[in-house]
């Protein structure tokens, strides 16, 4: 019944707001609105909206959830665009170094893990504070955000797979039917953030959702790679994907999904270890120079 590829190849046309030399040459590049950006803007919205409203019926201190919040959403963005510029295009970096800096031009996932991970450790050693609650409320947020990123992922079709007839391929303008990964990884996320919210009607021990997102996420991304391109390939936009090296037989992604894995393994243990105890819903001080209020109506493990 289905012999060909039954997903439509869909593109937003990015919304310009200024065009390229409109006032007698300047700007020398056009201000635009692409869906990318926008999509992926929204995710961090959402996100940091659900962060909060969370945060504050935990009890936690509104200025540290913040603060944390920030660094790692800033040192998240900038690792997981560098990284996507060291590791797929370093030849980009001797002929335009500042695209090391221009992060609306693409990201790499566990780059942006990655960073995520280095900005909680800097604010760890800057502030002296206790991350894990922090952390664990950002990782229940995380999946609903995620789906509106791998959304830009979907439209940008900037996650090639390899080419094939099967009915949930899309269509491909050039070359014919292709699998899409960034759609595939967002409508497998759907369900995972559905999960979450439900889940979150109740305080769950500290730990609880890292564990849960990482040993969820680990297996997809693990099983999709075996999908990605594995030869060059351009859209009829001109976007070349990059060809991911193996090692072994495995791309690095891969390979980073065994730490990842053993990570959620690590954050399950944790809340075992605590469930039933006072450290499992304990909400630590505010490290000094962050003494920011405390949400007056916090929810106790009965509730």
């Amino acid at each position: 019944m289905f012999s060909a590829p039954a997903i439509p190849y869909l593109q937003i046309p990015e919304l310009v707001l200024i065009p390229k030399a409109f006032f007698g040459g300047f700007p020398p590049v056009a201000f635009s609105i692409k869906p990318f950006g926008a999509l992926v803007a929204i995710g961090v919205y959402i996100g940091s909206i659900l962060a909060t409203r969370q945060s504050k019926r935990l009890g936690l201190h509104d200025r540290v959830m913040t603060s944390f919040a920030a660094w790692v959403l800033v040192v998240g963005f900038l690792g997981g665009h560098m990284l996507d510029v060291i590791f797929y295009y370093p030849g980009q970096i001797l002929t335009d170094p500042l695209s090391l800096f221009r992060i609306w031009e693409g990201l790499s996932s566990f780059g942006g893990f990655s960073g995520a991970i280095i900005g909680g450790f800097l604010w760890k050693w800057r502030y002296k504070g206790e991350i894990l609650p922090y952390a664990d409320v950002i990782a229940s947020s995380f999946p609903a955000g995620w789906v509106f990123g791998r959304t830009g992922c979907s439209v940008a079709h900037d996650h090639p797979g390899i080419a094939s007839d099967a009915w949930f391929a899309v269509k491909y303008p050039v070359g014919g039917g292709r699998f899409d990964l960034g759609l595939y990884e967002m409508l497998l996320t759907i369900p995972l953030a559905l999960a979450f919210l439900w889940l979150r009607k109740k305080p769950r021990p500290w730990g609880f959702y890292l564990g849960a997102m990482t040993i969820a996420y680990a297996p997809v991304r693990f099983a999709l790679d075996f999908l990605r391109v594995d030869e060059k390939v351009a859209d009829h936009a001109g976007l070349v994907a990059a060809v991911d090296p193996r090692y072994a037989g495995l791309t690095p992604a891969q390979w980073a999904c065994f730490g990842l894995l053993a990570l959620g393994v690590y954050f399950f243990a944790h809340t075992l270890q605590t469930a039933g105890t006072p450290a499992a819903f304990a909400v630590p001080p505010p490290p000094p120079g962050l003494g920011g209020r405390r949400a007056e109506a916090a929810i106790t493990p009965e509730s």
